[in-house]
């Protein structure tokens, strides 16, 4: 009787015993949630594969010191109901991290973010080289996506490639981030810089935004001074409504393959569709990616008298009004011969 009465007691106790067993279970749980690793802050990569299991990467960020139990962690992301809502990329994560906060960025697909630094005045192939340097995609993918034209059409874009169109611009992206997630960002930027007023400014100058591009990129190009983009717009703009050639050199390099970087009366008399020596007006398109200042200065040039320019080889040019003030000033910066020309003024 009295072992059935032990029995009894010990059968009515167990419920109460697995009550107590869970509830510090799940106390030690809500500890482990909220306690860190360790106290070193500093952020280390750390990238969770698409479909990786749940006990995989639990295992592997008890391995890297980034939690203290892959088990309690497991449990944790199946209680609160994240486990399968888990996104994929590259995370910076630290031992001060709790496992809640490492948890919650694995849902919430905060991934690491990357720089990729687009300087003014760079070509598509110089930005393709640069998304390649910084890990993102190989240059010649990011290329051939961006000379695409069904691509580039699709991006609302009038052309054949997405040069002049690659807005520059420092971007943060994920190392996960493709060919067109990039160019998709840069033109949504360079539209953000192009106001609809600029649009009805191009339709006042008889130019279409496509026209606006290539004439910024050639002044981007050509300004070492940044206060002399509106002159230098001038003297284009002049030579447009007279008919001339805009015969600068930067267009006939990009029409170049393989350009060596000596330019020569040979490459100044050799037949291409970006050759302004040779063609009338502009080119078919931009040479290279203009900022916002080169765009502005295409679309507001500043009111001279100029039709042409020659580097002083400091950065700034000399503008003239003649060709005969213009032969006096090559040969005196370009040649040393002579005596300084005077500045031309309006």
């Amino acid at each position: 009787m009295n072992r059935k009465r032990l029995l009894a007691a010990v059968l009515a106790a167990l419920p109460l015993l697995a009550l107590g067993f869970l509830a510090l279970a799940w106390v030690d749980l809500q500890r482990h949630a909220r306690t860190p690793a360790g106290e070193a802050a500093v952020e280390e990569p750390f990238v969770v594969g698409p479909g990786e299991p749940l006990s995989t990467l639990a295992r592997r960020l008890e391995e890297r010191g980034l939690i203290r139990s892959a088990l309690r962690f497991r449990l944790l992301a199946r209680l609160e109901g994240v486990d399968r809502r888990l996104q994929a990329g590259e995370y910076a994560l630290s031992a001060a991290l709790s496992p809640r906060e490492i948890l919650s960025r694995f849902e919430r697909g905060l991934v690491r973010l990357h720089r990729l630094t687009v300087p003014e005045g760079f070509t598509l192939a110089q930005v393709a080289a640069l998304v390649e340097k910084a890990g993102f995609v190989p240059a010649a993918e990011f290329e051939a996506r961006a000379r695409e034209p069904g691509f580039v059409r699709a991006l609302g874009v009038p052309a054949d490639t997405l040069e002049g169109y690659l807005f520059p611009e420092t971007y943060f992206f994920p190392r996960s981030a493709g060919a067109e997630a990039i160019l998709h960002a840069m033109v949504d930027r360079f539209r953000a810089a192009f106001p609809p007023e600029w649009d009805e400014r191009a339709a006042t100058l008889g130019m279409s935004r496509h026209e606006v591009v290539t004439l910024a990129s050639i002044i981007e190009k050509e300004t070492g001074d940044p206060a002399e983009r509106p002159l230098i717009s001038s003297v284009f703009h002049n030579r447009l409504k007279r008919g001339m050639r805009l015969e600068t050199d930067p267009t006939v390099i990009y029409g170049i393959r393989d350009f060596d970087g000596n330019l020569t009366r040979r490459h100044l008399e050799t037949p291409t569709p970006y050759n302004t020596y040779l063609i009338r007006g502009l080119p078919p398109g931009p040479i290279a990616n203009p900022g916002k200042a080169s765009l502005q200065a295409a679309l507001f040039p500043a009111e001279s008298p100029y039709l042409y320019f020659v580097s002083r080889k400091d950065g700034t040019h000399h503008f003239s009004r003649t060709y005969d003030e213009h032969l006096r000033a090559v040969r005196f910066y370009q040649l040393g011969e002579g005596k300084a020309p005077e500045a031309s003024k309006f």
